[in-house]
């Protein structure tokens, strides 16, 4: 059996462990979080080097995305330097393919998503979905500022988007992590509803669930969720908050949807390669094979 695990910088609340098998070939995926621990976490990346077939990294990104261009975070250096011989991903080969193909399935099942008020919480992170989404004719409002920076500025356009990224993605890139995304107990803390227009004036509201849930109001009445990572408990959430849709871009096992980063790394686990040797056509074939699709859950 082939193990796949993520060690990610967020909450150990949400650990879990399953073991499926795809192509005839059994697989034990697993998240262990750190709690915002970079040494714990560096210490797990080198227990772990060498005795699985591929490693996620969770709760950080390697890469952020702007057109044309991707940015390493230099806190994520700290993490890849500990590992010297297992493949490691942070998911974002699949959120360039699986997450574009996700909004074309969407369209593809009779979702209408042209003229949809969007709020992307971060298209630097999912830009893939971002552009998808704007390609689709979606109305966006891109929350970078807000949801990474805290910033309430909401960029109205994607042209406006282009300029901000390459403006200030060599910035934000050199900034610790934690400053940017919610690691540890940060993930646990009860939402903050200062940003609550945002949402009540989008009918989709799109990208990475940390993000989402760091501002989310109360009442969520009729609006769809793009995301991942959702456990039972933020479905069941979701649900009290009167979501219509919920659709999660990776599939779920045992109730669960993983990261980008682990679903990748199980990816190089199937082919057998490391990161640098698979192209964007490997990817979208496998997940031809796999017939891996967006789950969509109409929640109310």
């Amino acid at each position: 059996m082939k193990k796949v695990v993520s060690v990610s910088l967020g909450s150990s609340k949400r650990d879990h462990k399953v073991e499926v098998e795809l192509l005839g070939e059994k697989f034990e995926i697993s998240r262990i979080g750190t709690d915002g621990d970079f040494k714990k976490a560096i210490n797990l990346l080198k227990h772990y080097d060498g005795k699985v077939a591929a490693i996620g990294l969770g709760g950080i990104d390697i890469y952020l995305y702007g057109p044309n261009r991707r940015y390493i975070v230099r806190d994520s250096l700290k993490l890849l330097e500990a590992v010297k011989e297992t493949p490691v991903v942070d998911g974002s080969g699949l959120k360039n393919t699986l997450e574009r193909k996700a909004i074309e399935h969407l369209i593809e099942k009779g979702f209408h998503l042209r003229g949809k008020k969007v709020l992307m919480v971060s298209a630097v992170d999912r830009f893939g979905m971002a552009e998808s989404l704007h390609r689709a004719g979606c109305k966006i409002t891109y929350g970078d500022l807000i949801f990474g920076l805290n910033l309430p500025f909401p960029i109205r356009s994607f042209q406006t988007f282009q300029v901000l990224t390459a403006l200030l993605l060599p910035i934000v890139t050199k900034m610790p992590f934690q400053v940017l995304y919610p690691t540890g107990e940060k993930q646990e803390k009860e939402p903050d509803p200062r940003y609550v227009k945002y949402y009540q004036e989008a009918e989709i509201i799109a990208g990475d669930f940390l993000f989402i849930r760091k501002y989310i109001p109360s009442d969520l009445k009729g609006k769809w969720i793009i995301t991942n990572t959702v456990t039972p408990n933020d479905i069941k959430d979701l649900k009290s908050r009167g979501v219509e849709y919920l659709i999660t871009t990776t599939p779920r096992f045992e109730g669960r949807s993983f990261g980008t980063n682990v679903m990748e790394a199980l990816f190089l686990a199937i082919l057998g390669k490391k990161a640098e040797e698979v192209s964007e056509k490997d990817y979208l074939e496998l997940i031809e094979k796999l017939k891996f699709e967006p789950t969509i859950d109409k929640l109310n």
